[in-house]
């Protein structure tokens, strides 16, 4: 170009501001608002991040790089961080993944444990069911009895041949003329013997402790043809009250049955004040004090009738009893007034309530016509001997053959009825007994 030539662009540009420099000394740049160029390695700038753990492929601003930051290839720090991320996810979908190994432990050994607890109530139970159908069998009984068989665990007790405690109940068993409602033993102690626990041949129970009821429902029923009703008089007696039939005419019945033991297996009863009433008439009394008593609505016809209180004053006996003075009776019987005046009085009708007409009835049996009594009656009430009434309502048991080594030891009469206390020792069961 030539010397002399000036290019206008050239004085335009030197009026300009003079451009900054993209490398200054300092290390800050000229314009704030441009962007850094890039350096290879570095991170482009971010939203400020929450403080954490500091990355060991970072490195802070200023500071020097190391060659081996540059010789390490960055494709393999981001698959070693996706691996290592992606590692933490699937650990993450696991429930169980959190939960400490002893905890895994515990809750193994808790189900096994609930394992071998339903196993061991299964045996037991299998037990229970095999020594119902034996007992069953053995006593001969209707329905089988339940069997409790306590102790945990059951499978050592097995294994060592020895049983803490079973309990059993056995419904209705028959005993003489009345059933015996429930009958419930605990046995302690139990030595098995066998091939076990395959195989049990035969026990022998330590100690056996039990109660036998007769309950007052089933003794309505089977004693009397339920025309007698039983119920607690007190501690040891048992009253009952009905009615019974006799010589065609039925007659309301009362008597009290004294318990006691018969030797060591056996329960029987003692019948006294036992009464037969005749509603409106007379009341008999059977046994060694034997009597036959009017009621006040005859001895008040009585005295009201002026030809039944002279039967009666006509019979010296009567007239003995009666406590009245002989002239006063000679006189009553030869003057009407004077009868009256002797039995119109409020005590000649409660002394004759009082006479004992047994032995006169027996000696003069007109006189029961003549005061208005069925002779038919009486003379079937008399002709009765005590015991037959008595075995009417009398009852008893002995304990079965089966149960040979079984004693009684007392007796109680309870609301609903009759409770016998057993007990026994060293009682041998089973096949090998």
């Amino acid at each position: 170009m030539h010397p002399r030539y000036r290019n206008p662009y050239d004085e335009l540009a030197a009026l300009a501001d003079p451009e900054p420099d993209p490398h200054p000394a300092d290390g800050s740049w000229a314009d704030p608002g441009s962007v850094p160029p890039e350096i290879p390695g570095a991170v482009p700038p971010g939203p400020p991040a929450s403080p954490g753990p500091a990355d060991p492929h970072l490195v802070p601003m200023g500071a020097e790089l190391d060659e081996d930051f540059f010789s390490s290839p960055p494709d393999r720090r981001r698959v070693a961080n996706g691996h290592r991320s992606r590692r933490g996810r699937r650990r993450r979908r696991s429930p169980f993944a959190a939960l400490p190994r002893v905890a895994k432990l515990l809750s193994a050994l808790v189900v096994t444990a609930g394992f071998l607890v339903l196993a061991d109530r299964y045996a037991a139970m299998y037990a229970e069911k095999k020594a119902q159908q034996a007992l069953q069998d053995d006593l001969h009984l209707a329905a089988a009895p339940q069997v409790d068989i306590h102790g945990f665990p059951f499978l050592t007790q097995v294994l060592d041949k020895r049983l803490r405690r079973v309990d059993v109940t056995v419904p209705h068993v028959p005993a003489d003329r009345v059933s015996l409602a429930k009958v419930r033993a605990s046995a302690h102690d139990i030595e098995l013997t066998g091939d076990l626990p395959s195989d049990i041949r035969s026990a022998v129970i330590g100690n056996l402790d039990g109660e036998i009821t007769l309950s007052f429902d089933d003794m309505n029923r089977e004693l009397a043809a339920s025309q007698v009703k039983f119920s607690r008089r007190s501690d040891n007696a048992v009253g009952a009250d009905g009615k019974l039939t006799i010589a065609g005419q039925e007659l309301r019945v009362s008597a009290e049955a004294q318990l006691r033991l018969d030797g060591s297996r056996g329960l029987s009863t003692d019948i006294d004040g036992m009464s037969l009433d005749m509603p409106g008439i007379a009341t008999y009394r059977p046994g060694r004090d034997r009597g036959l008593t009017l009621h006040r609505e005859t001895a008040e016809l009585i005295s009201r009738d002026t030809a039944r209180v002279k039967a009666l004053l006509s019979l010296p006996a009567v007239v003995k009893r009666l406590g009245v003075p002989d002239k006063d009776v000679e006189l009553a019987l030869r003057n009407d007034e004077k009868l009256h005046q002797l039995v119109g009085t409020p005590r000649f009708v409660e002394q004759l309530m009082r006479v004992n007409l047994v032995d006169v009835v027996a000696d003069h049996p007109w006189l029961l016509s003549k005061i208005g009594i069925d002779p038919k009656l009486i003379t079937g009430l008399l002709a009765m001997r005590p015991p037959e009434l008595s075995d009417r309502l009398s009852f008893s048991f002995t304990l079965p053959k089966e149960a040979q080594d079984l004693r009684l030891r007392g007796v109680r009469v309870e609301k609903n009825g009759i409770v016998a206390t057993v007990s026994g020792t060293d009682l041998a069961v089973g096949k090998g007994r």
